[in-house]
C-alpha cells in the first residue's frame, strides 16, 4: 500500500512539474508579446479637455470619452462594495488570479459546454482593458493570466482597483465611475444612492445592453443581480436591500455640467488649445482656462439675444413655420412627438397652435405643455412687407395665427409670447483695456443655429465707428479739440470717374464752422471729410495700421473718413481700447492659461501692450467722445451727442462712446468704453446688400418703442448699454486723470477762442491752444440745426 502511495505522490509530484514546466514554456512563448506592466505606474487616463471661465465655470468639453478620474479614497464604499460583489469578491485575498474562480468555471464549461460564469479577476480586466484586445482566444486568455500577475507584483490592489474603476467602459461614452454617475444621474459619485451604485456596478458585463437608458427592463434586472449578491456577501442588510430593489429605474441622459452658456468662447479656446496640443489636447485631461467673466458673458448673449428680437418684433411677423392639419386636428399624442424632433433654440422654443381665441391662442409647447398665449404675446405681430415696410397693427389674434400652427415662443416675464427666428444677427466683443483680456464675446444669435462668429469672423463696414480713429491722427497734426472747421457742403469733382462726389451729413443738414470736439460728438460727416484732407491720408492709414487694422486693403481715398473700410467687432473693440488705456495697442487674448489634468501649468498667457499713439491725444478723443454721451452748449443752446442714450441709461461720467452705421444703414455700431472695460456691438444682416430698413410706429405698443431708421443709436446702442449695465456692476465710477502733457484753458464754445469771461474749460497740448481771443459777438449760424439725428 505504501508502495502505491509513493507512486502516486510521484505521479503527482511529475505532473505538477510538468504543468510548471508547461506553464513556464508558455510563459517563454508568450514573453516577447507580453508589454511592459510597468507603465501603469505612470499610465495617464484619456481624459477629455474642459473649458472654463475665468470665475472657473465649465463652459465645454472636447473628447470622445468621458471621463472623471477619482481616487480611491474618494470612492463610496457602498460602490465599491457593489463592484466587488459583483465582479471579484475575493479580490483582496486572490493574487490576481482567482483559481476557485476558475475552477468552478472550468467545472461548467465541462459539465454543460457552455461559458456560464467569468473567471477573470479585476487585474484581469485591468490587464485586458489597457493592454489586449477582447478577443475570446487561449492566447489571449494566457496572456491575460501572465499580465495580471505581473500587474499585482508592481501594484497595491487599491491602485489596481483604482484604474479599474476609471478605465472601465459604461456605456454611453462614459468611461469610469465618475463619468457614469454623471452621464446617468448627473450626479458625482458620492452622491450615488444605493440603488444606482448598484446599477452602475452592474454595467461592465454589458455596458451597451445593461444601461437604464437603452433598456430600462435589463438593467432592473442586473442591478437586482448586484443588490443579491451585495446583500450574500453581508454588506447591505435585507431593509437597505428591499429599499433599494424599490427604487425607480427610469433616468435620462445627462451631458457635462455646462454651467456658462457660451458655446462661440468654447470654440475659439478649443481651436487654440487645438494649435497648441495637436490632437493630444482631446486626451490629455487639459483644462483651459479663459478670460471670460461668467456674469459678463451671460449679460453679453442676454443683450445681443434681447436685441436681435426687438429689431424682428419690431418690423413685424412673417408668419407660421408651417402649417401641420388642415382639417383632421392631431392627437396630444403626436403633437408631442412631433416636438419632441424639433430643436429649440434659447430662448425660443416650438410650439403648435390647437385654438384661436379673438385675443389669445392655445399651444402646446416643448418641454412646457399646454400654455396660453395672452393679448400682450400677441398683439405685436403686424405683418411683415418688407425690411421697411409693416402691415396695419393686429386686432384679432386669428390675423396672425390659426389652429395647426407650427411656430415659435419665447417667455415672457412668468408667461410665454410669441416669437419668430431671427433673420437679423449681430456680435458683442468686449475685453478689459488694460491688457487685452476678452471678458466677453458673444459671435451670433444662437451658435447651434449657425457657428460663424461673426466678432471674430465678420467683416464689416465700419462707418462713423472709424471717426475717432481719423480724428486721432487730426490732433497729432495740428488739430485741436477746439479747432473751427467748417460743416459746408462738400462737392469734389473726380477727374478719373468723370462725376462729382457729394457726401452728406445725416441729416442733410450743416452748422457751418464747428469745434472739432462737438464735430466729432454729433458724427458731422464732412468735418471727418476735411480733418482726414488736413491731417493727410497717409496718417489716418498709419493711425489705423498701428491699430490693428489691416490697411493693405483699404483704398487711399477720402472715403474712409466715412467708414468705408471693414473691421470684425473683436478688431474695432481693439481699436478703441486704445483710448481707454492711455494710447497703448493691446493684443486681444481669450486664453488665461492651460493645466494638465494633474493642475500643472503648461501654457500662461503673456499680454502685450504696445504705446502707439500719445496718451494725451488718447485722452483727448476720450474727452470727445464723452461729449458724445453727454452733448455740450454752443450758441447758447444745449445739443445732444448720438450716444446720449448710454448716459440716460448708465448714469455715470467715465463713459465714452460712438455710433456708427453705414450707407442705407447696411450696419450699425456702437462702440465705448470706460477705463476699466471696452465693448463694440454689431448688428446687420449676413447678407451684406441687405439694409436694416426702417419701421413705423405700432399703435399696439407703448411709447417706448423705437420707430423710424434703424441706425447705430437705435439699434447696436441698447445692447451695448445692457451688457455694460452689467460689466460695469462691480466697477465704482473711474474718471481718469488728465496726463501731465496736457493744460486746461477757458474758451468760447462758440469760436473755439480763448476767452477771459464767460465760457467753457478745454484740454490743449501745449502750442495747440487758440492764440487769439474771442470777440464779443458770437459767431453766426449757418443756418443749420440744433437737431441732432441718431443716423451717425
Amino acid at each position: 500500500m505504501l508502495k502505491w502511495l509513493t507512486r502516486l505522490f510521484l505521479l503527482g509530484l511529475f505532473l505538477a512539474l510538468c504543468a510548471v514546466a508547461g506553464v513556464f514554456v508558455l510563459y517563454q512563448q508568450v514573453k516577447p508579446e507580453l508589454p511592459d506592466v510597468s507603465e501603469l505606474k505612470d499610465i495617464r487616463l484619456e481624459i477629455p479637455m474642459r473649458i472654463f471661465s475665468q470665475d472657473n465655470e465649465l463652459i465645454s468639453q472636447y473628447g470622445e470619452q468621458r471621463r472623471t478620474p477619482i481616487a480611491i479614497a474618494d470612492m463610496p464604499s457602498q460602490l465599491i462594495d457593489a463592484v466587488l460583489a459583483t465582479e471579484d469578491a475575493r479580490f483582496y485575498e486572490h493574487p490576481g488570479i482567482d483559481i476557485i474562480g476558475i475552477s468552478r468555471a472550468a467545472t461548467v464549461w465541462f459539465t454543460t459546454g457552455e461559458k456560464r460564469q467569468g473567471a477573470s479577476t479585476i487585474t484581469q480586466q485591468v490587464a485586458r482593458n489597457f493592454f489586449l484586445s477582447r478577443e475570446k482566444t487561449v492566447t489571449r486568455k494566457i496572456k491575460e493570466i501572465f499580465l495580471a500577475l505581473h500587474i499585482e507584483s508592481l501594484l497595491s490592489k487599491d491602485e489596481i482597483l483604482a484604474l479599474y474603476l476609471n478605465k472601465i467602459p459604461l456605456g454611453h461614452r462614459s468611461h469610469g465611475v465618475g463619468a457614469a454617475a454623471q452621464v446617468y444621474y448627473g450626479k458625482e459619485v458620492s452622491e450615488l444612492t444605493l440603488a444606482e451604485s448598484a446599477m452602475i456596478a452592474g454595467l461592465p458585463q454589458g455596458p451597451s445592453v445593461l444601461n437604464p437608458i437603452s433598456n430600462p427592463a435589463r438593467a432592473a434586472e442586473r442591478r437586482a443581480v448586484v443588490l443579491g449578491r451585495m446583500l450574500e456577501t453581508g454588506k447591505i442588510n435585507r431593509v437597505q436591500y428591499n429599499e433599494a430593489m424599490e427604487a425607480p429605474v427610469a433616468t435620462r441622459y445627462h451631458g457635462a455640467e455646462i454651467t456658462l452658456n457660451a458655446p462661440y468662447v468654447a470654440e475659439m479656446a478649443h481651436q487654440f488649445a487645438l494649435s497648441m496640443f495637436g490632437e493630444e489636447a482631446y486626451t490629455k485631461g487639459l483644462k483651459v482656462y479663459t478670460t471670460i467673466d461668467s456674469k459678463e458673458q451671460q449679460a453679453g448673449t442676454q443683450a445681443l439675444v434681447d436685441g436681435l428680437l426687438a429689431y424682428d418684433l419690431r418690423h413685424g411677423y412673417r408668419g407660421a413655420t408651417d402649417h401641420l392639419w388642415q382639417d383632421s386636428p392631431w392627437s396630444l399624442d403626436k403633437i408631442e412627438e412631433y416636438l419632441a424632433g424639433q430643436p429649440s433654440y434659447w430662448p425660443l422654443e416650438p410650439a403648435i397652435v390647437t385654438e384661436v381665441s379673438a385675443q389669445s391662442a392655445t399651444v402646446i409647447a416643448k418641454n412646457q405643455g399646454e400654455q396660453t398665449l395672452a393679448w400682450d404675446g400677441l398683439k405685436w405681430a403686424r405683418p411683415y412687407i418688407s425690411d421697411a415696410r409693416q402691415g396695419h397693427a393686429l386686432r384679432q389674434a386669428s390675423a396672425a395665427l390659426k389652429a395647426g400652427d407650427l411656430i415659435w415662443i419665447r417667455p415672457q416675464g412668468e408667461q410665454w409670447m410669441l416669437a419668430q427666428l431671427p433673420e437679423i444677427n449681430g456680435a458683442l466683443a468686449a475685453l478689459d483695456p488694460n491688457n487685452g483680456a476678452i471678458t466677453a464675446i458673444v459671435g451670433g444669435f444662437n451658435f447651434t443655429l449657425n457657428k460663424f462668429n461673426r466678432a471674430q469672423q465678420a467683416e464689416r463696414q465700419m462707418g462713423s465707428n472709424i471717426k475717432p480713429f481719423i480724428y486721432s491722427a487730426a490732433l497729432d497734426n495740428g488739430y485741436s479739440l477746439a479747432s473751427m472747421v467748417n460743416d459746408a457742403p462738400i462737392n469734389h469733382w473726380d477727374p478719373g470717374s468723370g462725376k462729382s462726389w457729394r457726401p452728406r451729413n445725416s441729416p442733410n443738414v450743416y452748422d457751418g464752422p464747428i469745434r472739432v470736439r462737438e464735430a466729432l460728438a454729433r458724427s458731422k460727416n464732412v468735418v471727418s471729410i476735411r480733418l482726414l484732407q488736413g491731417a493727410g491720408i497717409p496718417a489716418a492709414l498709419q493711425r489705423l495700421n498701428d491699430l490693428g487694422f489691416d490697411t493693405e486693403r483699404i483704398p487711399a481715398t477720402d472715403s474712409l473718413a466715412l467708414g468705408s473700410p471693414s473691421a470684425t467687432p473683436l478688431q474695432m473693440v481693439t481699436g478703441y481700447a486704445a483710448f481707454a488705456n492711455g494710447g497703448k495697442k493691446v493684443t486681444p487674448y481669450i486664453v488665461e492659461r492651460i493645466e494638465d489634468s494633474q493642475g500643472v501649468t503648461l501654457y500662461e498667457a503673456q499680454p502685450q501692450t504696445t504705446q502707439v499713439l500719445s496718451e494725451e491725444t488718447a485722452f483727448l478723443i476720450s474727452q470727445a467722445l464723452s461729449s458724445a454721451i453727454w452733448g455740450g452748449t454752443s450758441n447758447g443752446r444745449h445739443w445732444n451727442g448720438t450716444g446720449w442714450r448710454a448716459g440716460k441709461a448708465l448714469e455715470r461720467k467715465d463713459i465714452a462712446g460712438k455710433t456708427g452705421t453705414t450707407n442705407d444703414s447696411r450696419d450699425a455700431w456702437f462702440s465705448g468704453f470706460t477705463p476699466d472695460r471696452v465693448a463694440s456691438a454689431w448688428v446687420g444682416f449676413d447678407d451684406f446688400a441687405r439694409p436694416l430698413g426702417r419701421t413705423a410706429y405700432n399703435a399696439n405698443l407703448d411709447g417706448s418703442q423705437v420707430a423710424g431708421g434703424e441706425f447705430g443709436a437705435s439699434t447696436a446702442l441698447p445692447i451695448w448699454i445692457a451688457y455694460m449695465k452689467a460689466a460695469l456692476a462691480d466697477f465704482p465710477e473711474h474718471i481718469k486723470d488728465m496726463p501731465e502733457g496736457l493744460y486746461t484753458t477757458t474758451i468760447d464754445p462758440n469760436t473755439g477762442l480763448k476767452t477771459n469771461g464767460e465760457g467753457i474749460t478745454e484740454y490743449f497740448v501745449p502750442g495747440s491752444e487758440p492764440k487769439y481771443y474771442s470777440l464779443p459777438e458770437t459767431r453766426q449760424s449757418f443756418g443749420g440745426t440744433s437737431v441732432t439725428d441718431d443716423l451717425f
